[in-house]
């Protein structure tokens, strides 16, 4: 394996941040690997998550969130999905551990994202609606499931119940159906098998503020900057995003994991 990875936020329109996002890289990185914002290696784990419950409890529930489920990870041993598993489990748990502690934190919670890079491509688990994209010869994929309302409005739409207009403005697109909040969590979208990487292939793991330009706008950055790497790509999706103009402009987080292959 050859990957080149970056991870940049953004706060977008809000005066907080409410993402986290953690990437450990073996090898390639010396120091905290766990706090690496770039650079390259032969196995990695990226963690993203986006809270929610205002300011200061979303903020602890992605921190926390991404921390135990690294540490998590790391830790364990056996195969990768059992391990996935169980991390997400656990920073579930940690959640409502903060939650009892200081019960004026109740309804906080966040999205997750977790992944892991090795020889047999990539496996992932994931909760809640931050996308994870793979972009691959001039394609873009959506490789997880989008917890949110949306794909629910949209299928009303297409059978005719309300027009794709009205489905697209509706506010009840961003609800979440699942989220970490401490409690069972509702869904949780799992990799069946690795997805093999090929070389050139670069994988979008983001917070929902991506979600602000189409999926044609976010292959048209990735394909003008791959060239450079995860860190230009990166850099290029924030700007798309501030340059888009929403006057609510979410946070948003991006990891970009490239391919370069042998």
């Amino acid at each position: 394996m050859a990957l080149e990875f970056a991870s940049r936020s953004s706060r977008g329109s809000r005066s907080y941040q409410e993402d986290a996002a953690l990437v450990r890289a073996e090898p390639g990185n010396p120091g905290s690997a766990a706090a690496a914002q770039h650079g390259s290696a032969e196995q990695l784990t990226a963690v993203l998550a986006d809270g929610m419950g205002g300011h200061a409890g979303g903020a602890l529930a992605s921190s926390t969130a991404c921390q135990i489920f690294m540490r998590a990870y790391e830790t364990s041993s056996g195969e990768v999905p059992a391990r996935l598993a169980e991390a997400l489990q656990l920073a579930n748990a940690a959640i409502a551990g903060c939650v009892e502690d200081n019960p004026a934190l109740n309804g906080m919670g966040c999205t997750l994202v977790g992944t892991a890079f090795g020889p047999a491509g990539v496996e992932w688990v994931s909760v809640g609606d931050s996308p994870m994209f793979l972009v691959r010869r001039g394609e873009i994929f959506l490789l997880n499931e989008d917890h949110s309302l949306a794909p629910e409005i949209d299928k009303l739409a297409a059978a005719g119940k309300m027009s794709w207009e009205d489905a697209h403005a509706d506010p009840r697109r961003h609800f979440l159906r699942s989220a970490l909040t401490g409690a069972d969590i509702d869904l949780i979208d799992r990799s069946r098998l690795p997805l093999a990487l090929e070389p050139g292939d670069v994988v979008i793991i983001a917070s929902d503020g991506i979600q602000t330009l189409s999926h044609a706008e976010i292959l048209s950055q990735v394909e003008a900057h791959a060239a450079r790497g995860p860190d230009a790509i990166a850099d290029a999706l924030l700007t798309a995003v501030d340059a888009a103009g929403d006057l609510y402009q979410d946070n948003t987080t991006v990891v970009i994991v490239g391919f370069k292959g042998d």
